[in-house]
């Protein structure tokens, strides 16, 4: 069982209009770990128990992710053109409607074609919607069953969707499968093929598209998923195949030729510089009679 992780925070909260870039990196025992290496995929080997990383909790809307290309893989806020990025509201939902996150040590590689989609990785760790009762925290590690998974192709990418629910769940004794979602909480699955087809078009992009024809597919292919881009992040990481950007540098994995000392890994992150964003903010007002 991995230990419990905590998170800390190297960025820092804002004064008036000006704030830090946010960044939360991950330490065990006292010790930086890289989120994206370190953790293991599994629980325990003879079950099939993940852990999950929670990048995004429910109903937020700040576009957070493991930074695969920073040293150590810190949580931190998507940049586009200068700008924080943020997902939009979605009617009638508001932000991410799960808590929304990724398995670590799992990659979907870009230069591999899926058999099952004709098209290559996104390059980011699997993605996880985890469906439980509970607003979950940004950086927490839980451990999940998966329940299903839903093949999104994002520009021509594919961008695997991992359905799943939280093992302290209080309802997590009556899920074991897809269908399960159905029984269980209908309406889900439909809200979730809906929310990733039309999240992208208040930025002025076309739906998405996907594989399948948005099917969900069950455990058993979802399991098959998950090990074939875990098989892909070993030979990221024992440089089989190329990375590209992708920073591979951590403290656990010790036969990795990108493996470092816990007194490399604290200068790794002790030497990154805080970026500053300006934030503006525009009230409108009105009269009052």
């Amino acid at each position: 069982m991995v230990p419990r992780c905590k998170s800390s925070d190297s960025g820092g909260s804002g004064i008036l209009l000006l704030c830090l870039i946010h960044k939360l990196n991950f330490i065990i025992a006292g010790h930086y770990i890289s989120p994206f290496h370190d953790i293991p995929l599994k629980v325990d080997s003879q079950e099939n128990l993940f852990n999950m990383i929670v990048e995004v909790p429910r109903w937020t809307n700040a576009k957070m992710e493991i930074a695969t290309e920073e040293p150590l893989n810190p949580i931190k806020q998507d940049v586009k053109n200068g700008k924080l990025r943020y997902v939009a509201n979605i009617f009638p939902h508001k932000g991410y409607i799960w808590n929304y996150g990724a398995l670590p040590q799992t990659w979907e590689d870009p230069h591999r074609k899926d058999e099952s989609t004709d098209c290559c990785g996104d390059n980011d760790p699997i993605d996880v919607c985890e469906i439980g009762s509970k607003v979950l925290s940004r950086g927490e590690v839980v451990h999940v069953k998966i329940l299903g998974i839903l093949a999104l192709i994002d520009q021509g990418e594919t961008d695997w969707k991992l359905i799943a629910i939280n093992m302290n769940d209080p309802e997590a004794s009556k899920f074991h499968d897809i269908d399960d979602v159905r029984k269980y909480k209908p309406g889900y699955l439909e809200a979730t093929l809906n929310w990733f087809r039309f999240y992208k078009i208040p930025e002025g992009k076309p739906e998405n598209q996907f594989a399948f024809n948005g099917e969900f597919k069950n455990k058993a292919f979802a399991l098959e998923v998950i090990k074939s881009t875990h098989e892909c992040w070993k030979s990221l990481l024992m440089k089989k195949c190329d990375g590209g950007p992708i920073n591979c540098t951590n403290v656990q994995v010790c036969d990795s030729p990108f493996h470092c000392s816990q007194e490399e890994a604290r200068s790794l992150v002790e030497s990154v510089r805080l970026h500053f964003h300006f934030l503006k903010y525009i009230y409108h007002f009105t009269n009052f009679v």
